[in-house]
């Protein structure tokens, strides 16, 4: 059977695409908007030197501030989705060049802007915030002043921004090294030759043929052999440049100094990776169960990937995946489902794959547009309904934060981003499982949860472990050698996968091909917001009209708390194991339920 083509943009039908007018009515108007961003730029330098004088003079900045950056926002948005519509098309990439350079002049001209506000004395500040008339920027300018102990003069302040650019030189090199430079060959497969590369590794290790996995395996991590001493020293660097970064801004250590932004305690990260090193036994059961079903004399690190249940059969056209989702979420209440399926058939989403479009899913919700939703859907893969549910979460996520906040505290933080999101996906397997017309069909949505869950809880938190292991041990004198590396991301993996696990001699090697690692200090948020989501989604479930308001709650507070006190808003407090606690408990009840599915 001859595979349907792709179709190129312009047959891409307009009610299966995204209807960006609330950004720009067309591309003439976006121009327009261009134009007049340019236009406000030499408008800023005035605003130099006034900000101390008055309430007022301070007032009229932040109001230009404000509009410049919504005019900006809008701008940015529409050049970048419209990019995504045709990675190929050199109008959509001369339009984000031009919008490029201006935000990049304009970047330039506001530099002084925060350096400024923070020389303004705190007792003078603190009067006028208390004024009705700042109210908007009462957030905005309070996170600035809890900054200005970490903030450099103006001179040093102007030197490391001239030196952020060749700070991304270790992360660069790094993405070049793994994805432009090593070949990684090919693999024969019985379906015939495969093209290894970064993103074929994760779909070839799904194989259901062993020694393809076996293969894929040694063959991807023999390519990372021959790199090991340049890849560890990028990471080391890394690792080093987040220890100047800390030292020059008064922290005490480089977590110190991530986690500082988001106002998240030391102990919030001690406590997950405690909390889940806890929750192992149940983590090393379903290894053992692996082992069982996949009946292998012994079980190898090629083989912790591959599904234990075979894709359900089940196809969904989109309409009818929106009513999934719709119903799933109904004990949020009509507002949000209503809302959510307005525009998830209405002009937020643009849905299938076409000639040039950018691969996977991503949600964009921006202050002035709707929350749009880029997808490739596919009607006989289940896994993109939960995409749907995934995507919409994020988008109802920006609608609500939108919708209640001012521009300049609208935002919310990545530790909170993925909490709406894997909350929508919980009460969609939720959905689907109760209504599940095969025994076949339960197994796999709980195969299936249960790895997203190993995936996201148990996987990033031993990664977040790693980080905190090299950076306390660069930061106490250890240099961070190859071997160095290798030994202790050897020691997690024992950890993690436990006993009943065989190793190969490259395994060790994965702790040197994690991009996060690049960014560090970040993975930790993904165990965090899962922990969170499962959390709210039984509250949900078992709760009633104040559980689902204190949900809404949250979702409604964008950026104007800091995260671990707007989950509160919603019934989880993240500072304490409890969350982390009541995860690793799900995931072992997920496993027993399994293998009860698997007898």
């Amino acid at each position: 059977m001859t595979a349907p083509e792709i179709p190129a943009r312009k047959d891409v039908r307009p009610e299966d695409r995204w209807n960006l007018t609330k950004l720009f009515p067309d591309a003439a108007a976006w121009d327009r908007g261009l134009e007049d961003l340019k236009a406000r730029i030499p408008r800023i330098a005035p605003f130099k030197g006034t900000l101390a004088r008055s309430p007022e003079s301070l007032r009229a900045a932040l109001a230009f501030y404000r509009d410049y950056g919504i005019l900006e926002e809008r701008l940015g948005y529409y050049s970048h989705l419209r990019q995504t519509e045709d990675e190929g098309d050199s109008e959509s990439r001369a339009r984000d060049g031009r919008f490029m350079m201006a935000a990049t002049e304009g970047q330039g001209e506001w530099s002084w802007l925060v350096p400024e506000i923070q020389r303004i004395p705190e007792d003078t500040l603190e009067d006028w915030l208390r004024r009705e008339d700042f109210a908007e920027y009462r957030v905005f300018l309070r996170r600035l002043i809890r900054f200005k102990p970490h903030v450099l003069s103006e001179p040093e302040e102007r030197l490391l921004a001239l030196q952020a650019e060749s700070a991304q030189t270790a992360q660069e090199t790094f993405s070049v090294l793994t994805n432009v430079d090593i070949d990684f060959g090919q693999v024969d497969t019985p379906e015939g030759p495969r093209k290894l590369s970064q993103s074929t590794f994760a779909s070839l290790l799904r194989h259901e043929d062993r020694d393809v996995r076996r293969r894929t395996f040694l063959q991807f991590y023999g390519a990372y052999e021959a790199h090991k001493t340049t890849l560890a020293q990028l990471y080391a660097g890394s690792c080093k440049l987040d220890k100047y970064r800390s030292q020059v801004r008064a922290f005490p250590s480089a977590r110190a100094a991530a986690l500082f932004p988001d106002d998240v305690s030391e102990v919030v990260y001690d406590n997950l990776v405690s909390s889940v090193s806890a929750g192992l036994p149940a983590l090393h059961r379903y290894y053992a169960l692996r082992k069982r079903v996949l009946g292998v004399p012994e079980l190898r690190h090629y083989d912790v990937y591959v599904p234990l249940v075979p894709a359900a059969k089940a196809r969904y056209t989109y309409d009818e995946a929106v009513e999934a989702v719709c119903a799933a979420l109904a004990p949020l209440g009509t507002e949000y489902v209503d809302t959510l399926r307005a525009g998830l058939t209405g002009g937020w989403v643009d849905r299938y794959e076409n000639k040039g479009k950018r691969s996977g899913a991503f949600s964009a919700g921006s202050f002035t547009g709707d929350p749009y939703i880029l997808l490739n859907y596919k009607e006989d893969v289940l896994r993109d309904v939960f995409t749907l549910a995934h995507e919409g979460g994020h988008s109802m996520h920006s609608h609500y934060s939108a919708r209640n906040n001012p521009f300049l505290q609208y935002g919310y933080t990545i530790f909170e981003a993925e909490v709406a999101s894997t909350f929508n996906e919980q009460l969609l397997f939720d959905h689907l499982y109760r209504n599940a017309d095969s025994r076949a069909l339960k197994a796999y949505l709980v195969n299936t949860k249960v790895d997203d869950l190993l995936a996201t809880l148990y996987r990033q938190t031993m990664f977040a472990e790693f980080e905190r292991l090299t950076h306390a041990a660069l930061e106490g004198g250890t240099p961070l050698t190859l071997d160095f590396l290798r030994g202790e991301y050897r020691k997690l993996l024992e950890k993690y996968f436990g006993p009943g696990m065989a190793f190969e001699e490259a395994s060790d090697l994965e702790g040197l091909r994690i991009p996060h690692f690049y960014n560090a200090f970040y993975v930790y948020k993904y165990a965090t917001g899962v922990s969170a989501a499962t959390a709210l989604a039984r509250r949900v479930l078992d709760g009633g009209t104040a559980e689902r308001e204190a949900y809404f709650a949250f979702l409604k507070s964008g950026g104007s708390r800091f995260p671990i006190e707007s989950l509160k808003l919603a019934g989880v407090d993240m500072s304490t194991p409890g969350p982390v606690e009541a995860a690793c408990t799900e995931f072992a009840r997920l496993v027993d339920e399994l293998e009860g599915l698997l007898a």
